[in-house]
Order: structure tokens, then sequence, then C-alpha cells
């Protein structure tokens, strides 16, 4: 299986863009726009890895499935659905923009989104210093310090990463009317956790952090926060050391590029998982060279794409096999 995936994240304003983000350009040696990096690249390459076998002459002599799929970005529902299908083979690569470099673990994400309430009052004449957007502060505060303390106790599997679990406060909205107290407010957090973690148990330890610090609120007390679960809520992902596909993978790479693969450790989140924790089948995480991707002038470098595609090529021709074009 070659996979990759065609959903985008927004652009956010687009006045901060040197190019249109929707307006592929080229400015040397790397193509710029929304997607461009994560990662319309990587399945550009999964095609036209195929397509140069087929120019000279030769085709896959296995059955190898080309899947562009959906919802990448927030779920996966996309990849999960091609298994719900049916869709298995013996190994898997996603061409996500990862420098020319073999993903090896990656951790799992969280969504949780909180929600503050409280009846509103005019401006002018409120007796109350409680304001529910400044209510938020100490509920983030308190969700840093379950970072900092996951981050102390690492697992073996990001023990040689600093720092390798993100809590990134992702948005904040509240109030509608500059002379009206705010009656609600809520914020939304991305959470890294390990891959030897289970999901519904960090989930308990986020929720518990979240109430104990609004109960430390006389008022909050009395509105409790909502917490809801959007999103990704999904495991983390280390590929087993020592499999033949890697390997496969390994060779076309150096034979390409003249230096060995290089590893690392992933502090994002791929559809990689669902085909190693749910079809016990080696997936890989490879692909080109990309800067600012979920940023502004989002791009992938040409040249790097170009040498991913040979590599796949190669790699396609050793583990499937070669025969003519019919």
């Amino acid at each position: 299986i070659l996979q990759g995936h065609v959903d985008v994240v927004p652009t956010g304003p687009v006045e901060q863009w040197q190019t249109p983000p929707f307006v592929p350009t080229i400015i040397d040696g790397w193509l710029y726009g929304r997607g461009a990096g994560d990662m319309k690249n990587g399945i550009t390459a999964n095609l036209y890895a195929v397509e140069a076998l087929k120019a000279v002459g030769y085709q896959p002599a296995a059955t190898l499935y080309q899947q562009s799929v959906i919802e990448e970005e927030c779920t996966g529902n996309g990849a999960l659905a091609t298994i719900l299908r049916g869709y298995q083979a013996d190994g898997v690569v996603i061409t996500e923009p990862h420098r020319e470099e073999l993903m090896t673990a990656q951790v799992g994400v969280i969504w949780v989104q909180v929600e503050l309430n409280v009846r509103p009052v005019h401006a002018g004449f409120t007796s109350s210093t409680f304001n529910v957007i400044e209510a938020c502060f100490p509920i983030m505060q308190a969700l840093r310090g379950l970072e900092t303390e996951w981050n102390t106790n690492k697992m073996p599997s990001f023990a040689d990463v600093d720092y390798p679990l993100k809590f990134v406060i992702t948005k904040i909205e509240g109030g509608d009317w500059p002379s009206s107290t705010p009656a609600r407010c809520r914020f939304d957090v991305r959470i890294g956790i390990y891959p030897e973690w289970d999901v519904a148990t960090c989930q308990q330890q986020i929720e518990a952090t979240i109430r104990k610090a609004a109960a430390q609120d006389p008022v909050l007390a009395q509105f409790p926060p909502t917490i809801r679960w959007h999103g990704f809520l999904s495991p983390g992902y280390v590929l087993p050391a020592g499999s033949a596909v890697a390997a496969t993978l390994a060779e076309a790479h150096e034979a390409v590029c003249g230096s060995p693969l290089r590893h690392h450790k992933g502090t994002a989140l791929t559809d990689s998982r669902f085909y190693g924790l749910y079809q016990n089948t080696p997936a890989l995480v490879y692909g080109a060279t990309t800067k600012n991707s979920h940023g502004f002038d989002e791009a992938v470098n040409l040249d790097s794409l170009r040498r991913v595609t040979k590599v796949l090529a190669l790699f396609i021709a050793a583990w499937c096999g070669l025969e003519p074009v019919e």
C-alpha cells in the first residue's frame, strides 16, 4: 500500500502568505502552496513512482494499492475506512514529509475542548471581579503542569527525545459584545501522549486536572466546565524493529541518495498507526523535505521530491517484483 491524504488545514490569514496559498508557485526550487508539503507531494511521489516504472516498460508484479484518503488532519477516519473495506497488504508506506528519513515512532494525540458558561451582565454594572475568559487561564496553567509532569516521566519509546509531548492551546473564543461581561468562553487543546499509554486513562487524567483547577474558583464550582472530546482520540505507534519492508526501503534510499537511511521519532501523528495497531502490518512513514507545514508559505523541495519518487520506484521494484507492461 502506498498512501497519502488529500485533506489540508486552513490557510489562516492569506495576506500573511508571500504567494496565494492555492496558486502553486515555484521559487528557488521550492513549490509553495497549502498542501504542497502536507501532503500532496507524497501522493505525487506515490503515483509517479509507478509511472516511472511504466515509462521503461515495467509494472509491479504483485498487487499494489494506491490510497488517497481524507480526514488525516483531524481523525484518521479515511485511512480507517480503507481497513474496514478490507484493503490489506504485507507493507505500507505513507509518504508524509519527513526529510527523507524513516519515522520509527510517533506520539498519540488527543483533542479536548473546555467550555465555561456563566450568566452575563452589563459591563458597567458588574459587581464581580470574575470574568469567564480570565477564568480559563488557571485551567490552562493546570494543563501546562500536567504537560510538564508527563514529559518528566518519559516512556522508553521517547526516552531520547527532549520534551516530546506537546500541550498546545490552539483555539480560544469568548464573549459576544464589548459592553457585556462574557457569558461563555471555550478553548481547544491538542495533547500528545506516549505510544505505551492508554487513551482512556489519559482522558481521565486530563479531565481530573481540568475539574480540580475549576473547583478552586468559587464561581466555577457552581458552573463547572463542560469537557468535550472531539477529533483525535488516537494512540501512538512504534514501528517494530527489523521488518523486511523497512530494510528494503533503506536499500532503495541508499541506492538513490548515496547515504544510509536515517531514522527519527515524530512528535506528531500519522495514519500509519492504524495498519500497525489493527492489521499488524509494518507501516513506514517516509517522504520529502518540506517547510512550514500547517503554517504560512508551506512548500516542498522539488529536488527532494524527485529523490523520494526514485526511491519509491526502486522500492516497488524490489518489494513487488516487476513484469513487462501488457
